[in-house]
């Protein structure tokens, strides 16, 4: 929705022109002092942030007292001198330049100790705004787009105040102590990601196995708090243990009829009970713990703030609603929430450090290496941890990133290790070991493995997304905890018919892929020969469909549920059954010339196997993710012979996969609900139009934006009431339209209530403006100049949009003007570039020239942003999202 033009000569839109360029003063007023005193960011650092590098105190010698003993608060300190300044090269009149202006320059240019051999005519305390780029800043909004620029200038600002004020012995400790802050964080992370993990592993597997019976001393050590296998340890087969009873028992019915009936009625009533309770936590106590949240990790590391996603209610709601989830049976996981789980870990010890805390660039770092350690404890993998990351979540990976996260990775699987969940010395569940290889003529069937992974992963995404918009635009259940029930309800009466759906699908998968030499309590009956394998592979097959169906229903309510670990299972259960199949058919045709390989009185086929690389495939065509799941599966198996053919798996449900759907699940859940990601790695060029950003920008006609002066505070606030928009581009005037910076929504706001309620004891009326005004009285006025934008990211107007989405891309901006040769032009935003790379014009809702001009809170928008301005969170002239 276009914003309407105002009457108002201050805040209209601008007639644009070329006939003036802009001017740069050279003065400052007394008021900034007292402005940016109040600025909260003020305090995260030791200075005011500048981009001018500072000159390295010199030692009068190497060895002296003072060089070892000096502090930040001593000698030419940052405080007993002026700030240093960057020669002023662009004055107005070049040839009037006094000696006044001569000394200044040569001021500037020379040492820091030279304020005391010269008298300057400016306040030496000052900021010289009009030098300083970015200008001030007071922290991100909700759901908003960072300032990844910025960020990163501000942390070098950081260093290099750090470093040049840091010499001798305490300097080098302060050094380390600040260098440190990072391992630290990663260390107490990886240590809290292991303990939440163990804590997960066992509470799921005793309240799964509540739904069955409990555990009381009768003939042993028998505990109420220990699960089934706990329970009968040291038993070779359940039926032996009298320690655990089962609800039948319990309530003494014997015939087979009845305990089946007495045991169904228990499995589906906890089975209610255990889903409803994590729905119930995650929509009263925290409702960022739902879903996996993947999708929104990698929106947040590509730069967006999703303020309580990875807070302590999160954290506590996502552990509890797991072992809750896990525990009712329904087709989801926790390997992916746990990486959710990770990030909230680190992200609370990063509050412990305030310099870690406040750079949101730093920040979103540390959390791709904590990320590492959500799937070192989910899989016991911590190098398929690290790839993980790389290969699904970041957005910005450098070299050093790499490196944390192995470390973070690594102490989470020494952790989880430690606590030895399942005192079988095994990370997970389903770590096998496989005693066989491989033969030339399996080839053929593992193909045939990748491809049905690829047609399982594609026809999953499309059918997840088609529930679940049609569980938003058309609900059926009296809110979202009925509809959690009556799933679960569903599941539970179709699972505990079915062995192989009734089992707790960790406890699955390791039935699935270990090899039946292994396997002392054949509960499942895999390892049967003969005509019995017929109905064992037909009911694997029938519970892979139905499972199919279940998952696409599941991911996606309102509990905590992860699509990993199901997409595992279901590939398992079909691999299984081919390898059964191949298995049956080589026994009974050993001379078949495909098995002429085959060593004789020797197992040929590994069923187990199979199953491995049908997770794998499934796992791929869902997530579309390739190295990082054969490392896991190699980390989970140890065979490192098996990983040419994982490989080859992989690879073919990948393309297959892409060739039913473009989209990975969690980019199509991004998608769904809006979120401004622009995904760095995308090479796919042709699918961005060829044409001219003029035609797609908000042109200025159409842009609501800010004049130099003729403002008072009264009007500007009246200007943030009426409209929505995130920032307004800064101009000269309305005639002219020289484009003089970018001021946001977050620094305006800001900057007027603080003057209100400074000690000047500023007015509603008192005048306000952006550009320098020698005859204006500081002490009546408010120069609002240091909260500006002065060197907002510009292309001309002619570019073309390749050019432009590639700079979002690869710079991670929040927005983008456009000049002609200093007028102003229009506008792009973040979220208009997502909007029309992902569609949006097909639909009617980009016009040429007029940008991506949306209706406010339209249904399609709407997500996990509720009604939130701006999901898109950039600023600049946009009405909110949603």
């Amino acid at each position: 929705m276009s914003s309407s033009s105002s009457n108002h000569s201050n805040q209209g839109r601008a007639a644009p022109s070329s006939s003036r360029q802009p001017t740069i003063e050279d003065d400052i007023s007394d008021n900034e002092e007292t402005l940016l005193s109040s600025d909260p960011l003020e305090h995260s650092l030791p200075e005011r942030l500048s981009f001018k590098r500072k000159q390295k105190a010199t030692a009068s010698s190497p060895f002296s007292i003072p060089r070892f003993l000096s502090s930040p608060l001593s000698g030419n300190s940052r405080q007993n001198s002026p700030l240093p300044r960057t020669p002023v090269s662009r004055l107005r009149d070049i040839d009037t330049r006094n000696e006044s202006t001569e000394r200044i320059l040569n001021y500037l240019d020379g040492p820091g100790d030279a304020g005391g051999q010269i008298q300057d005519t400016k306040d030496a305390t000052g900021l010289d705004w009009y030098v300083e780029g970015p200008g001030r800043r007071v922290g991100y909004d909700d759901l908003t787009a960072i300032d990844w620029i910025f960020e990163y200038a501000k942390e070098r600002q950081r260093l290099r105040f750090l470093y040049s004020n840091s010499p001798g012995i305490l300097g080098y400790i302060r050094q380390l102590a600040d260098a440190s802050q990072i391992w630290l964080i990663l260390i107490a992370a990886g240590i809290a990601s292991g303990a939440i993990a163990a804590f997960i592993d066992v509470a799921s597997d005793w309240l799964g196995d509540l739904k069955t019976g409990y555990c009381s001393n009768v003939n042993g050590d028998g505990k109420f708090y220990l699960n089934k296998g706990f329970c009968c340890w040291g038993y070779n087969e359940f039926s032996q243990c009298q320690d655990w009873h089962s609800w039948s028992s319990a309530l003494g019915v014997h015939s087979i009829g009845g305990s089946w009936i007495v045991e169904y009625i228990f499995f589906v009533i906890f089975s209610v009970l255990f889903a409803v309770c994590a729905s119930v936590l995650v929509l009263n106590f925290a409702v960022y713990s739902k879903h996996s949240g993947i999708p929104e990790i990698k929106t947040v590391l590509g730069g967006f703030v999703i303020r309580r996603f990875l807070g302590t209610w999160t954290l506590i709601v996502k552990s509890l609603g797991l072992c809750l989830a896990v525990a009712s049976g329904l087709w989801l996981g926790k390997e992916g929430p746990l990486v959710h789980v990770a990030c909230c870990c680190a992200n609370l010890f990063m509050k412990l450090f305030s310099n870690v805390n406040s750079n949101e660039a730093r920040k979103r770092e540390i959390l791709s290496a904590a990320a590492a350690a959500g799937i070192s404890v989910a899989f016991g993998s911590p190098i398929g941890g690290v790839l993980f990351s790389l290969e699904q979540l970041s957005y910005y990976f450098p070299d050093k990133t790499m490196w944390q996260s192995f470390v973070c990775a690594m102490v989470a699987a020494v952790t989880l290790q430690a606590f030895n969940p399942f005192r079988s010395g095994k990370l997970v569940l389903y770590q096998v070991t496989y005693h066989s290889g491989w033969h030339g003529f399996e080839m053929i069937p593992f193909a045939l493995l990748g491809i049905l992974g690829g047609l399982y992963g594609g026809l999953f995404i499309k059918l997840n997304m088609r529930i679940a918009e049609w569980r938003k635009t058309n609900p059926i259940f009296k809110g979202p905890i009925v509809e959690v029930a009556v799933v679960t309800l569903i599941t539970a009466l179709i699972n505990f018919p079915i062995k192989f759906m009734r089992a707790q699908a960790s406890e699955l998968v390791y039935f699935l892929f270990a090899e039946c030499v292994d396997l002392t309590d054949d509960t499942l009956g895999l390892c049967k020969s003969g005509k019995a394998n017929t109905g064992v592979v037909a009911l694997l097959l029938i519970s892979a469909l139905l499972g199919f169906v279940l998952a696409s229903i599941t991911f996606g309510l309102q509990i905590p549920a992860g699509i990993i670990l199901p997409s595992m299972a279901i590939g398992a259960l079909y691999g299984r059954a081919i390898g059964l199949i191949v298995e049956v058919w080589q026994a009974n045709h050993p001379n078949f010339i495909a098995f002429a390989s085959c060593e004789p009185d020797v197992p040929c086929v590994t069923a187990g196997t199979y199953a491995i690389i049908g997770a794998a495939s499934a796992l791929g065509g869902a997530t579309r993710m390739t190295v990082s799941i054969v490392v896991i599966m190699f980390e989970l198996t140890g065979a490192l012979t098996y990983v040419l053919p994982i490989m080859i798996a992989v690879m073919i449900s990948k393309w297959v996969g892409d060739a039913i759907s473009p989209r990975g699940i969690y980019e199509s859940w991004i998608h769904l609900n809006g979120y401004p990601f622009l995904d760095n790695r995308d090479d796919n060029s042709s699918s961005i139009p060829d044409v001219p950003a003029s035609q797609v920008m908000t042109r200025i006609e159409d842009l609501m934006v800010i004049t130099a002066t003729g403002h008072t505070i009264q009007s500007l606030r009246n200007l943030l009431s009426a409209h929505a928009f995130r920032g307004f581009p800064v101009i000269d005037n309305p005639r002219d339209a020289i484009l003089l910076g970018y001021i946001s929504r977050a620094e305006l706001s800001f900057a007027l209530s603080t003057a209100l309620s400074d000690s000047r004891n500023l007015t509603a009326d008192t005048e306000a403006y952006f550009s320098h005004q020698p005859l204006s009285d500081p002490t009546t006025s408010l120069d609002l100049r240091p909260w500006m934008d002065h060197t907002p990211i510009t292309l001309n107007a002619k570019a073309s949009f390749q050019l432009t989405v590639s700079m979002f891309q690869k710079l991670g901006l929040r927005y983008v003007l456009f000049v002609d040769r200093g007028t102003l032009k229009g506008l792009l935003t973040k979220k208009d570039v997502w909007f029309i790379l992902n569609g949006a014009d097909e639909k009617g809702e980009t016009g040429a020239g007029q940008g991506v001009l949306r209706q406010e809170g339209s249904a399609e928008e709407r997500g996990l942003l509720g009604d939130e301005a701006d999901g898109e969170g950039s600023d600049g002239g946009r009405e909110g999202l949603g």
